[in-house]
Order: structure tokens, then C-alpha cells, then sequence
């Protein structure tokens, strides 16, 4: 009875064992594109936020991490299960023309992501060295560059594992000032509240919406997931391996964005603890100063190397994004190392003539934050059609889940647009 017993807990414990083995080895995909909620674009939005207004907007983050998770998930499944990327599906369905403008709005909106992440890291080479920016610009595509030589002629998991890396600095250098100041319990919950305080602070949150939720990490996880998991389309994969690869990937997706969102609200905390009512911080060089100034010159130090893995990280992401985007609409590929290349150049015309940073991380996220409905309204409709996803089409609750998200983001976007139209606020 003894050595069964005994058994039968070696069985079990190998089980787990096998288990566990099992999660991490899903597990990097989501890391990846959860780069993309991180970016510089969010540091801009998120601080501007906090230092502006407080905890007001608390709720928006935390609706839209919520969103994100939900989002990813059925960008990964659409790969798992089909064995597709979201813009190769819908290049099969989209007549020619169709699919040309449908790959130049997903152009303009992978341009202002480019935008935001170089202009970010060129930022932090000025905070860090004192390089000017249209040099810190060149210096960020030619080490993102090496970044994409990676995943270019290696494996993808080391390029998974070169983004994990820059992931984990960035959540140290965002992170490390609240533990000098601590956000206020009663800020953060009354901020729970949805409410807007006039037209710039719905600018804001669809700013820091744009920021979180990002079309083309909804693009590029689904090629992610299918270039780990099924590298081969054509390869019959069993239904009871295809649901054992789904577990794997929610626990994936709720793992990394569950670490984005924390740096997100991380952000936006630091700066209404430390920032308000302090002049200049309506810029990230402004927020850095006050930081340093409050809290000292390693958090400062911390903070701007945070934002440069930040900028290097996602800008390697986003031109993986803009090579899946262009191959599945158009059926076109192009080098990876030339499209970083090519994409780099308006962050370097934008910087040379002078523009300020801030604004234009601020606005390239609303323009993210228009083009997330052409992502997400047809990642909806692919995921619940039968013809697409066989016994994998979401169940009632997501179904819901997914057009309440599409539906606040279309009308957060139509409140914004008729506010900036009629100059309220």
C-alpha cells in the first residue's frame, strides 16, 4: 500500500513537473507583443496624465489593460488555431483594392508607432549623453537593427529572449521610483471612477488607449503565435494538441500583459504622486527633471534607461509588425533590416525640424488610437466565424467581452474627433 501510494506521487509530481514544463515553454510570444504596451508612447501619455490630472484617470488604464488581455488572446488564437497571421486571412478576403487601402491606413498607423519609439529612445540618449535627438534617432534604428538581426537569422526564441531582457529593464527603471513615493491608496481608488475632466482629458485617454491597446501588436501576435507554434500551416495539428497550445497561451497573455499593465499604472501613479502642480512636467524631459529632482538622480538615471530599453524593444517589434502587416496584405516581403531602414527616416525628418518630443509621441498615440477598430472589428468577426476558426469560434461571454471593447474604443475615438472639431475644452 506504502510503495503505491509512493507511486502514484511520483506519477503525479511528474505530471506537474511535465505541466510546468510545458507553460514555459509556450510562454515568450505575449512577452513580445506586450513590448508594445510599454513604449514610449505610453511613458509620454501616462506621465502627461498623472502630472495633469492626477488619478483621474486610473479607470482608462485599467479598462484598457483588461481590453488588451482579451485583445491579444484572440490574436494568439487566431494564429494557434488557423495557422494564419490577421492580415494574411484578411488579404484572402479583401478585394485588391481593398487590400491596398487597408495596408495604407495599417501603414500610417505602423509609421506613428515607429515614430513614438525612436523618438523615445532618442529622448533617453539626450537624458543619458547629451546626444542630440536626430542622432539619438539613427543611433536607436541601428541598434534595433542588430535586435531584428536576431530573429532574422537565428531562432525566434532568442529574439524573444533579447525583447524578455529589455522587458525586464524597462519594468525596473519605470518601477523604481515608487518605492521612494508610494501612491496614495484613497488617489487610486477614487480614480477607479470613469469620468473625464473637459476635452483634454479626453484627448488624454484616448492618447493613453492608443498607447495600450495597439493595432499592430494586434496584427503581430497572431504571427508571433503562428511562427512558435505552427510554423507550417499545411501540418495537421490535433484538436486536443491545439487546446493544450490555448491553455499555454492564455497563461502566456495574462502573464505579460498582467506585467505591462502594472508598468502602465506604475507610470501614471509615479507622476501623480510626484509631478502634480509641478511646472514643465508636460514633457517627458520635464518629467524626468522633476523626477530626479523629487526623488533623486539614480531613479532619474533609472527612469531614462528604462525609457531607452523602452524605445529599443518596441521599435524591433514594430518593424516586425510592419514586415507581417505588409506580407499578408499585400503578399509581399521585404527585408527586415531594410524596412527598419526605411521607416526610420520620418522619426529623423521629425526631430531635425525641430518638432517637440512630447507632442509627437502624444499625437502619433492618437492616431494609433483611430486605427485600432480596422484591427479589432475584424479580428472579432474572424474569431467568430466557424468557416475560420471550426469548434474554436469564442463563446458567448468573449463574444460580448470583445464588441463592448471595440465599441468604447469607436466611440471614445467619435467623442474625441466632434471635441477637437468643435474646440470644446
Amino acid at each position: 500500500m506504502g510503495r503505491a501510494a509512493s507511486t502514484a506521487a511520483g506519477v503525479k509530481a511528474r505530471g506537474l513537473q511535465g505541466r510546468w514544463a510545458f507553460l514555459l515553454s509556450v510562454l515568450g510570444p505575449a512577452f513580445v507583443a506586450s513590448v508594445a504596451y510599454v513604449d514610449p508612447g505610453n511613458v509620454a501619455a501616462n506621465l502627461t496624465a498623472g502630472a495633469r490630472y492626477g488619478y483621474l484617470l486610473v479607470w482608462v488604464l485599467v479598462a484598457a489593460n483588461l481590453m488588451a488581455m482579451l485583445i491579444q488572446y484572440l490574436s494568439a488564437k487566431l494564429g494557434v488555431v488557423t495557422g494564419r497571421t490577421l492580415p494574411e486571412l484578411l488579404g484572402k478576403r479583401l478585394r485588391p483594392a481593398g487590400r491596398r487601402l487597408f495596408w495604407m491606413q495599417a501603414e500610417v498607423v505602423a509609421l506613428a508607432t515607429d515614430l513614438a519609439e525612436v523618438v523615445g529612445g532618442a529622448v533617453a540618449l539626450r537624458l543619458l549623453f547629451g546626444v542630440p535627438l536626430p542622432l539619438g534617432a539613427l543611433a536607436v534604428g541601428v541598434v534595433s537593427m542588430g535586435i531584428l538581426a536576431i530573429q532574422d537569422f537565428r531562432t525566434q526564441q532568442k529574439f524573444e529572449m533579447a525583447i524578455v531582457g529589455l522587458l525586464t529593464v524597462i519594468t525596473v527603471g519605470f518601477l523604481a521610483g515608487l518605492a521612494l513615493s508610494p501612491p496614495s491608496p484613497a488617489g487610486v481608488v477614487g480614480g477607479l471612477l470613469p469620468r473625464f475632466d473637459g476635452a483634454d482629458s479626453v484627448l488624454l485617454a484616448a492618447s493613453m488607449l492608443g498607447a495600450t491597446v495597439m493595432p499592430h501588436a494586434i496584427y503581430v501576435h497572431s504571427a508571433l503565435s503562428r511562427d512558435r507554434h505552427r510554423p507550417d500551416p499545411h501540418t495537421a495539428v490535433s484538436e486536443r494538441a491545439i487546446r493544450r497550445l490555448l491553455r499555454g497561451t492564455r497563461v502566456d497573455v495574462v502573464s505579460a500583459l498582467g506585467v505591462a499593465g502594472v508598468v502602465n499604472l506604475g507610470m501614471l501613479l509615479l507622476a501623480a504622486a510626484t509631478l502634480g502642480g509641478v511646472d514643465g512636467t508636460d514633457s517627458i524631459e520635464g518629467a524626468h527633471a522633476a523626477i530626479e529632482h523629487a526623488l533623486g538622480q539614480g531613479v532619474g538615471v533609472a527612469f531614462a534607461v528604462g525609457l531607452l530599453a523602452s524605445g529599443l524593444a518596441s521599435t524591433s517589434v514594430g518593424s516586425y509588425a510592419g514586415a507581417t502587416i505588409m506580407e499578408g496584405l499585400l503578399e509581399r516581403r521585404i527585408p527586415l533590416l531594410l524596412r527598419r531602414a526605411i521607416t526610420l527616416v520620418p522619426s529623423v525628418v521629425v526631430l531635425a525640424l525641430g518638432v517637440d518630443p512630447t507632442w509627437a509621441l502624444v499625437v502619433s498615440q492618437v492616431v494609433l488610437s483611430f486605427g485600432i477598430p480596422f484591427a479589432l472589428i475584424p479580428l472579432i468577426r474572424l474569431s467568430t466565424s466557424p468557416a475560420v476558426m471550426g469548434g474554436f469560434t469564442l463563446r458567448l461571454p468573449l463574444v460580448v467581452g470583445s464588441w463592448l471593447s471595440a465599441g468604447f474604443v469607436v466611440v471614445l475615438n467619435i467623442v474625441l474627433l466632434w471635441l477637437t472639431l468643435s474646440g470644446s475644452g
